[in-house]
C-alpha cells in the first residue's frame, strides 16, 4: 500500500513538473525558429506575401525567426498536408489560400486533409480581387458589353489553371450573369495572358499583379474588379457588384494556419506578431501597390471566415462541374 501511495506521489510530482515545463515553454514562446510551409513555388503570390510578413516580424523583433519552406504540388495539397501532419507545438505553420482551403476540398476527388478539421486558424494575411481583363482592341468595355458579346458568340475564358480562383470565380460570374463561356485553362498566368493578347481567348479573370503592367501599358483593358469596393491601384475600374450584380465577390485570400490542437498560447502570439506587421504603413502600402488589402484579425474571426468560404466556393465548384483526381 505504501509503495502504491509513493508511486502515486511520484507520478503526481512528475505530472506537475511536466505541466510547469510546458507552461514555461509557452510563456517563452518562441524559443526557436518557426517553420512556415508555403505550398507553392518561390516567387509566387503566396510565397511573396508570406516572406513579406515573416521578414517584417523578424526584422522588427529579434525574438522571432521564421524559416520559409516551399513545398509545392497538387494545387497546394502537398504542402498543406505537411502542415496538418506536423508536430503540434507552434513551431510549424503554413500559408493556405482560397484554392487549397476552400476550392480544392470539392474540386479534388481525394484530398489528404480535412480543410476545416485538421487546421487551427492563426491569422488572415491579405486578400485581392480578380480583375476582368480583355485585349485593348476588344469591343468589351463594360460588364454590360460582355453580356451583349456573349449573345453573339461563345466567349473563350482563359484561366491560370483548372480550379484556380480565376477559373471558379469566372464560372461564378458566368452563372450569375446567365451567360455561357468556354473555359480555356493554362499552366499559369503568363501563358494565359499571352494567348489573351494573341486573340486565342476573349476574357480573363486575373489577379492584379499578373496584369497591372499590361493594363498600364495599354495592351489590356480592365473591365471590372470582383471586390465589393474599387481598389486603389485601379481606382477608375468599377466593381462587378456596381456593374449590375450586387453583392458579387470573388477574392483570392491568404491565411496562416497551424496543425489542429496547436497550443492556443502559441497561436495567439503568432497572431499578435503578424497583426502588428500587417498594420505597419509600409506593409499596407506595399500590398496596395499590387492590388491587395492587408487583413489581420483574430483566430476566431479567421475560423468563421474559412467556414463561410469553404461553403461558398464548394458550391461554386459543384455548379461548374469541374473535378480533378
Amino acid at each position: 500500500m505504501k509503495a502504491q501511495k509513493s508511486a502515486s506521489r511520484v507520478a503526481m510530482v512528475l505530472g506537475l513538473a511536466l505541466c510547469s515545463a510546458f507552461a514555461g515553454a509557452q510563456t517563452n514562446f518562441p524559443s526557436q525558429p518557426i517553420k512556415v510551409i508555403v505550398p507553392f513555388p518561390p516567387a509566387g503570390g503566396t510565397d511573396v506575401l508570406t516572406r513579406l510578413v515573416a521578414n517584417e516580424v523578424t526584422l522588427k523583433d529579434n525574438k522571432w525567426t521564421f524559416i520559409v519552406d516551399n513545398k509545392p504540388g497538387a494545387g497546394g495539397n502537398i504542402g498543406l498536408d505537411a502542415v496538418a501532419k506536423a508536430k503540434k507545438d507552434g513551431y510549424t505553420v503554413g500559408t493556405g489560400q482560397t484554392a487549397n482551403l476552400a476550392i480544392n476540398p470539392t474540386l479534388y476527388t481525394k484530398v489528404p486533409f480535412d480543410a476545416l478539421k485538421d487546421f487551427a486558424p492563426v491569422v488572415l494575411l491579405a486578400s485581392q480581387p480578380l480583375v476582368l481583363v480583355v485585349r485593348a482592341d476588344s469591343p468589351i468595355k463594360s460588364v454590360a458589353d460582355l453580356k451583349t458579346q456573349s449573345e453573339k458568340k461563345q466567349l473563350g475564358m482563359a484561366s491560370a489553371g483548372t480550379g484556380t480562383v480565376g477559373h471558379v470565380g469566372g464560372e461564378m460570374f458566368a452563372r450569375r450573369a446567365g451567360i455561357k463561356v468556354m473555359h480555356v485553362p493554362y499552366k499559369g498566368a503568363g501563358p494565359a495572358t499571352t494567348d489573351l493578347l494573341g486573340g486565342q481567348t476573349d476574357i480573363y479573370f486575373a489577379t492584379p499583379p499578373s496584369v497591372i503592367s499590361m493594363i498600364k501599358a495599354g495592351k489590356l483593358r480592365a473591365v471590372a474588379v470582383t471586390s465589393l469596393k474599387r481598389i486603389d491601384v485601379l481606382p477608375n475600374v468599377p466593381t462587378v457588384a456596381e456593374s449590375g450584380y450586387p453583392g458579387f465577390v470573388a477574392e483570392d485570400w491568404k491565411a496562416v494556419v497551424a496543425p489542429v490542437d496547436t497550443p492556443p498560447e502559441a497561436i495567439a502570439k503568432i497572431n499578435q506578431a503578424m497583426n502588428t506587421a500587417l498594420a505597419r504603413p509600409e506593409v499596407v502600402a506595399r500590398l496596395k501597390d499590387e492590388g491587395s488589402v492587408a487583413r489581420g484579425g483574430t483566430p476566431a474571426e479567421l475560423g468563421a471566415f474559412l467556414k463561410s468560404e469553404h461553403t461558398r466556393w464548394g458550391a461554386a465548384v459543384r455548379e461548374s462541374g469541374a473535378k480533378l483526381d
